[in-house]
């Protein structure tokens, strides 16, 4: 285990280390105004919601780690404390990415990046057209976290007004994460993209108190086969399969093909049948799994 006191490094090598581990993030796209109409659009990935009631969204103006200077979207909210939120999705993060260039102030980053820039609604700064998702905001708070180079500013947003492509919704008028293909930021030049293999469900434990790993026999707790991953979701059953239903499932053709093969071998009977729990739980069959185990019980 590496160990570090942040006061031991310069800020850039603790900033990698940092944010390369606290990922992904999501990103904001900011869309801000100066009070001379100048149009601002620059991407952060130090952003999260806070709030549903009322609406908030905060994220971080940090500055500059190199020369301590702010950045041109932090000055144009003390001066139009209004902002839209963009959301990224992979159709625009090349957009985004260029974006980010350090153009002089009063240059327009919809027009070098060649996104479409769209009124608002109940704010001055414009949104992205192309963004799936786009939150109008008024700045409730701005909240320096420091002097030096690399202090964050959090900027604290009320969401005045949403907008919501059609196409990222699904036929319930959900948002479908697989039709939003979402972006978020890794360390140095790594993104990650929202989709594929890399989207999984896991069932909330909210609505049922799960009986806990604490309450999963020592034998399956102790498994060579089952991860931790596998005994949580071990965990998050409210309760066990009744004695009837182990049972009745012990007469089923796999498990009496079990007993035969292993009749004078207990250790690796339950290997394979921890092996038969682990390929049910990744097919997110939880039951069928404490069925599978709780026969060598």
């Amino acid at each position: 285990m590496k160990t570090i006191d942040p006061t031991s490094l310069n800020t850039a090598a603790f900033h990698s280390y940092m944010l390369g581990v606290v990922a992904p993030r999501p990103i904001a796209f900011a869309s801000t105004i100066d009070k001379a109409g100048n149009v601002n659009l620059s991407p952060f990935s130090f952003f999260n919601a806070f709030s549903s009631n009322p609406p908030v969204l905060v994220f971080s103006s940090s500055r500059r780690v190199r020369d301590n200077t702010t950045k041109h979207t932090l000055e144009n909210l003390k001066e139009v404390p209004e902002v839209v939120i963009n959301v990224v999705n992979y159709a625009i993060v090349e957009q985004m990415s260029l974006s980010s260039t350090e153009y002089q102030k009063g240059i327009n980053e919809f027009e070098k990046s060649g996104l479409q820039q769209v009124d608002s609604v109940k704010v001055k700064p414009p949104r992205v057209g192309e963004a799936p998702a786009a939150f109008e905001c008024k700045v409730n708070d701005i909240i320096s976290l420091g002097e030096e180079g690399g202090a964050g500013n959090l900027i604290i947003c009320e969401v005045v007004m949403a907008h919501f492509q059609e196409k990222i919704f699904d036929k319930q008028g959900k948002v479908d994460p697989f039709k939003l293909d979402a972006v978020a930021r890794m360390g140095g030049n790594w993104y990650c993209r929202a989709q594929g293999e890399a989207l999984f469900e896991i069932p909330k434990p909210l609505r049922e108190i799960g009986i806990g790993v604490d309450q999963i026999p020592e034998s399956v707790r102790n498994s060579m086969v089952l991860t931790g991953n596998h005994l949580g979701r071990l965990g998050n059953i409210a309760v066990l399969p009744t004695e009837e239903e182990v049972k009745t499932y012990s007469q089923t053709a796999a498990m009496l093909e079990f007993r035969k093969r292993f009749v004078n071998d207990e250790p690796s009977m339950q290997h394979h049948l921890h092996q038969e729990a682990r390929e049910l739980l990744d097919e997110g069959k939880t039951k069928e799994a404490w069925l599978v185990l709780l026969q060598s019980i």
